[in-house]
């Protein structure tokens, strides 16, 4: 994908849609687009993470302690807890599609909070949504 069609296509994505062009560039300068076969593991439970993915196209499962706990599909991101708090992962991840994921490193990624107010508003909004999802089951 070329420079200029990796940029239009960050531009769809949910987490990186309010950014200005500036903002997509700096994103697309220090993000790596890869493709992913099924039944790939993107990330493990209890390892440590060091990168954070946003999906593009395709679906992944996530399951805790061997139990399937949701599915996501583009748009989605995962792995920003582990690069947050330097803890192990919470969850592991596999593709259950061929995927094509945006990929950051931890350093990156920690460029992105820093440097681009928009990545980190959207970020702070998934995160809240996450946990008032989990306190919504909580109280069921």
């Amino acid at each position: 994908m070329t420079g200029k069609d990796f940029i239009a296509h960050l531009s769809e994505v949910p987490l990186f849609s309010n950014l200005s062009r500036k903002e997509l560039n700096l994103v697309a300068k220090r993000a790596e687009d890869i493709q992913v076969a099924a039944g790939k593991v993107l990330c493990s439970e209890g390892e440590m993470g060091n990168q954070y993915f946003v999906i593009l196209s395709g679906t992944a499962r996530v399951s805790r302690r061997g139990r399937r706990v949701a599915t996501l599909g583009p748009g989605k991101g995962f792995g920003e807890l582990s690069l947050l708090d330097k803890h192990p992962r919470n969850a592991t991840v596999v593709a259950e599609t061929p995927m094509e994921v945006v990929v950051l490193g931890q350093r990156e990624f920690a460029g992105l909070v820093d440097d681009v107010p928009g990545f980190a508003r959207k970020l702070l909004a998934a995160l809240a949504g996450r946990v008032r999802e989990h306190d919504a089951k909580a109280i069921q």
